[in-house]
């Protein structure tokens, strides 16, 4: 088993920015850990050239089941056992990191977004504390502004065989970079399976509107009870959809927090290259040489 694990979907569009991030996987995880990216089959040989002892390239028909049929040009799949509505490829996307999560034999996984990169050393005792995985957990978040994260949790709770009790204030569970537990994460699937006599996929999947990060932080709060520990500050997030220039790349990168070990300029952004990697240059610079935690 290795201490840690990294999970990545990403596609074309992205190419540019999960090069930054495998870089950084790179330089901030021990030599063993292997950076596991999932990529449309049509993406394969795009991505080829990172196979190797730290990457593996997964297609989403080598970790879904094959009947599962991408439409070309959308961003819609199809099953045929269920062709309507479509599968929306958002949620195939969170499928697919659950799917590659429970086959890893790895104390702890980190799940990034194409658009983070790591500028501290991700060190397995610091995302797992007392023999617990840390989880993303901002208490009391979601509110009654937010309907698609209450939505979230409606769904969860359904899958979850939960009570639909849970009215906001609620915890979010959502970030572009998260650590799950791959023991955690097969229980969850099994739940699923057990609650809606149904394989675990297919009910995932058959919701339009479903988060993977809340399906597993509902599963460890309520299901499991385990009170892990908590950090929601492991990476120094900006979600705004207006782009950055220099300067503000650069002030941003000035506020990473003393516990970040990630940084996220969302893609949304159009950020361009040179600013986002004028905050990472910066953030080099605010971690210092080492890259450790402060």
């Amino acid at each position: 088993m290795s201490e840690l694990a990294v999970v990545t979907p990403t596609y074309r569009p992205d190419a540019d920015l999960f090069a930054h991030l495998h870089r950084s996987v790179l330089e901030h995880t021990p030599g063993d850990t292997v950076h596991h990216v999932v990529v449309p089959a049509s993406d394969r040989e795009l991505f080829a050239g990172y196979a190797g002892p730290r990457c593996r390239v997964w297609t989403y028909p080598e970790i879904l089941p094959r009947r599962l049929t991408h439409l070309p040009g959308t961003a819609l799949w199809i099953d045929p056992a269920r062709p309507w509505p479509p599968l929306r490829g958002w949620v195939v996307q969170q499928a697919a990191k659950v799917a590659v999560t429970a086959r890893l034999d790895a104390r702890v996984v980190l799940v990034a977004d194409s658009d983070v990169v790591l500028v501290r050393d991700a060190r397995p005792g610091h995302l797992v504390r007392d023999g617990r995985v840390v989880l993303h957990r901002a208490d009391g978040a979601v509110h009654d502004g937010m309907p698609e994260h209450v939505t979230w949790h409606r769904v969860a709770r359904e899958l979850l065989g939960l009570p639909a009790t849970a009215v906001p204030p609620l915890p979010d569970y959502v970030s572009s970079l998260v650590c799950w537990d791959p023991a955690v994460v097969r229980a969850m699937i099994e739940r699923i399976a057990e609650t809606t006599g149904r394989d675990w996929l297919d009910a995932f999947t058959a919701h339009l509107r479903v988060s993977e990060f809340i399906v597993y932080g509902v599963f460890v709060d309520e299901v499991l009870k385990a009170d892990p520990p908590v950090d929601t500050a492991l990476c120094h997030s900006r979600w705004d959809r207006a782009p950055l220039d220099h300067a503000g790349a650069v002030a941003f990168a000035d506020r990473l927090g003393p516990g970040a070990i990630g940084m996220m300029i969302s893609a949304k952004s159009r950020t361009p290259v040179a600013a986002r990697l004028a905050a990472i240059l910066r953030c080099a610079q605010v971690t210092g040489l080492d890259g450790s935690l402060s």
